[in-house]
């Protein structure tokens, strides 16, 4: 099995909720849900669903010193549906986790441009079973907001991609914490209300390519900074590549994360062992 701190789960779809056209909100429960754990911010899981007409998703062998090799192994027609999601909340009494998919609904002169994981989202029902590999200490390497104790402000970027675990750090910023946000959609009906005790100033962005230039626009604070960029690759690099050389950020004060690459599908950047 997986090195502690994590193992895996099996677990089952108890509701879903669509929270705005592109996002679905995915409870699921299990029997042993109550022993996951979650460091909070952008707390990330792997989630394996199950391919179309299967009522499980076919794992790899969990008790494997890599179960990451075993699973390639596996036959990808078959093999369980992998992907990397933020935990949006771990509920307590009763025992949930809450993820949240971005979706977006196929052309329909285009069937084929929706991802597989969207379509589950869309048309996931109470009782789908789903692998999950998950924290069981909440001290763990699963997540990346860890701002330095000196910090005096903080900016968060993100897309759809992005936005469950903007929430989930806005959540967590202790009050008076001085936070600038940029999110960027592609419909402005995705929006949510974000809660936070922060200091928080929320910038919502309608288009593609928006953030860079808005950041680019926008007078920044004094003081040391620690930024957090994730969404589509080419973005988060724009952004990361503004904030060091225009800007003058010290690159151990960005968090960086690319959720997405334009033009590739996770299965063909999985199948090159690369990332977004």
């Amino acid at each position: 099995m997986t090195d502690a701190p994590f193992r895996f789960f099996d677990a089952q779809v108890l509701r879903t909720e669509r929270l705005t056209p592109s996002m679905v909100r995915v409870a699921f429960g299990g029997s042993d849900v109550a022993e996951m754990a979650s460091g909070g911010r952008d707390q990330r899981v792997k989630v394996f669903l199950p391919q179309p007409g299967q009522s499980a998703p076919v794992m790899p062998d969990t008790d494997s010193p890599d179960w990451y090799a075993a699973w390639r192994d596996l036959d990808p027609g078959v093999r369980g549906i992998m992907r990397t999601y933020t935990i949006r909340e771990l509920r307590r009494d009763p025992h949930e986790l809450i993820v949240d998919f971005a979706v977006h609904a196929p052309a329909p002169d285009a069937p084929s441009t929706e991802g597989p994981a969207s379509r589950w989202a869309r048309t996931a029902r109470p009782g789908t079973r789903v692998g999950v590999l998950a924290p069981v200490e909440e001290e763990n390497a699963a997540y990346d907001f860890r701002p330095p104790a000196d910090t005096d402000w903080i900016l968060l970027t993100g897309d759809e991609s992005a936005l469950p675990a903007v929430a989930g750090i806005l959540e967590a910023l202790p009050p008076s914490t001085r936070a600038l946000v940029f999110l960027e959609l592609h419909d402005p009906a995705d929006r949510q209300e974000l809660l936070t005790k922060a200091d928080a100033d929320i910038t919502w962005l309608t288009g593609e390519g928006t953030t860079t230039a808005a950041i680019r626009a926008a007078d920044l604070p004094t003081g040391a900074p620690y930024a957090w960029i994730a969404g589509e690759s080419a973005t988060v690099k724009a952004v990361r590549r503004h904030l060091v050389t225009d800007r003058g950020f010290d690159r151990k004060r960005i968090k960086f994360t690319g959720y997405w690459r334009k033009g590739a599908t996770e299965d063909q950047l999985l199948s090159r062992g690369e990332e977004a």
